[in-house]
Parts: structure tokens; C-alpha cells; sequence
């Protein structure tokens, strides 16, 4: 199947997950239990991991699906997939927990560690972003048309540039001061999931840098749909995340930017 055909049939999947995930959301009980790494766990998670791997092995029978809650697999079997699915059924479970809205399912397609498919979908919020390598980025807001998205030019106040920068809620608070000094005026917003990512990439932010640990499936969908909206995804070094590549499935510090990785250095600096 070409890139557009599984790029739909991911959105698909992606809103039938997210139909599961509400269906336990709008109980009182979210079913909550701890994981190994005392991070919580919801029956909404499990249910959206069951229905997406089903779908995608469906899908593309000959493509492996590595999933957060997936049982953990070791690094020579993942070491010989050169195309597989990654996905988190829901990723800001504790979003999720809190009910605020800002949690995702992110698909992704990764082929020789580059994402080229990725889809990320907000239920509660019925916002779904897509992408594929070189059909662009683009957003479905409720039952509106589909449109085409892109980053945007810094704003300007008072003749010099003023960031939008999002941030997590939890993680990496306290190493963003000194990066933020280098930025001049801003304003800052903390979110969710992959929702700050889809931000960048929609254009109503410029700026998520990430100072704090995250894993593979949490940025590969969303990555694909800011590199195609004409943003960069990158580490601190300014080189583009990649994936599969590594003993571990955790990310690196890494900026998300609503321009190029050359731009962001001048920016920033070494």
C-alpha cells in the first residue's frame, strides 16, 4: 500500500483507538494501576494498545508493531526491522488521569530509522494531525475539511522576535531557564503529550524544547508531522532525531522548532 493509503488507514485506526480511549475517560472509574516503573497504567491505555496492533497486523501483516505497552522485546529483535510500526495508545496517561484534555495516539511507520508516517489524534478534543514524507502535514479539526498546515514566521513585538514557547508540565521545568534567556521576549505554555509538538507544526507555537527524559513512541508520529510542516525535530547537537537505532528506546534532550536545524543553532548556539 503507498504512503497515502496507509497514512489514512492510520487516521482510521488512530480515531477508533481514540473512540475506546473516551468510552473509559467518561467513567468514573479509569481503571488505574501502577506499571514497574510506578508510572500509571489505565484500562483506556490497554484498550487502545489491543485495537491498534489488531488493526495494523491487519493492515500490513508483514510489518512488526512495537507498542509502549508492548511486552519489552530485546534489541536483537528489534535490530533486523528495517519498516515497523511505533505507537503509544495513549501517550499523557497522567493527562488522561487529570482529564485535561491533552492526550493523543501516536502511529508512526518508521522505515531505515526515519519516520514517514506519523499520526497523532487528540480524542478529547477531536484534533487529528497526520503526515507522510513528501505529501506534507495537515490537521482535521471535528468533522471540518482537512487542511494543509505549516510553521510559521516568528511574530515580531515591538520590531524584534517574540517565541511562543510550550513546554511539558512535568519534566525538565527547571533546566529551561538558561536556554529561554537566549531567546529574547516570550511567552510560555505548558501541555501535554505530543500535543506541543502538533503545535510547532500547526504554527501557534514556535518553540517546545524537551530538557527531560522520553521514549521513541512518544515523539516519532508528531516528528513526521512537524518535519513535514517545515519544523525541525532535533537534539541538542541540532542532528534529527532517529529511530531503532540504539540499546535503548529512550530519546535524547531534543528541541522541536518551527524552522531549520541551522536556524535553531544561530539561535541558540553551541
Amino acid at each position: 500500500m503507498e504512503a497515502l493509503g496507509l497514512m489514512n488507514a492510520a487516521r482510521t485506526i488512530a480515531r477508533q483507538a481514540g473512540k475506546l480511549i473516551l468510552e473509559v475517560y467518561q467513567r468514573a472509574d479509569l481503571g488505574i494501576v501502577e506499571k514497574a516503573d510506578t508510572s500509571p497504567l489505565t484500562e483506556a491505555d490497554l484498550a487502545a494498545h489491543r485495537h491498534i496492533c489488531q488493526a495494523l497486523a491487519r493492515l500490513a501483516p508483514e510489518l512488526p508493531v512495537l507498542s509502549e505497552e508492548s511486552a519489552a522485546l530485546p534489541r536483537e529483535t528489534r535490530a533486523a526491522w528495517r519498516r515497523y510500526w511505533l505507537v503509544d495508545p495513549l501517550d499523557g496517561t497522567k493527562e488522561f488521569i487529570e482529564r485535561n484534555g491533552e492526550f493523543t495516539v501516536n502511529i508512526a511507520l518508521i522505515e531505515d530509522g526515519v519516520a514517514r508516517i506519523g499520526v497523532v489524534y487528540a480524542p478529547a478534543l477531536d484534533v487529528m494531525y497526520s503526515a507522510a514524507l513528501g505529501l506534507g502535514a495537515f490537521m482535521q479539526d471535528g468533522e471540518d475539511a482537512c487542511r494543509r498546515i505549516a510553521v510559521r514566521p516568528v511574530p515580531l513585538a515591538g520590531g524584534l522576535p517574540r517565541y511562543t514557547v510550550v513546554a511539558s508540565r512535568r519534566s525538565g521545568l527547571d533546566k529551561l531557564e538558561p536556554l529561554l534567556a537566549k531567546l529574547g521576549q516570550y511567552e510560555l505554555t505548558n501541555i501535554g503529550s505530543a500535543l506541543k509538538i502538533c503545535l510547532v507544526a500547526e504554527g501557534k507555537a514556535d518553540l517546545y524544547p524537551r530538557l527531560g527524559l522520553t521514549s521513541e513512541w512518544d515523539t516519532a508520529a508528531a516528528q513526521c508531522v512537524l518535519e513535514e510542516a517545515g519544523g525541525t525535530l532535533c537534539d541538542e547537537s541540532y542532528h534529527p532525531l532517529r529511530y531503532n537505532g540504539k540499546d535503548s528506546l529512550l530519546n535524547p534532550y531534543f528541541l522541536a522548532f518551527g524552522g531549520s536545524a541551522e536556524d535553531l543553532a544561530r539561535l541558540l548556539g553551541p
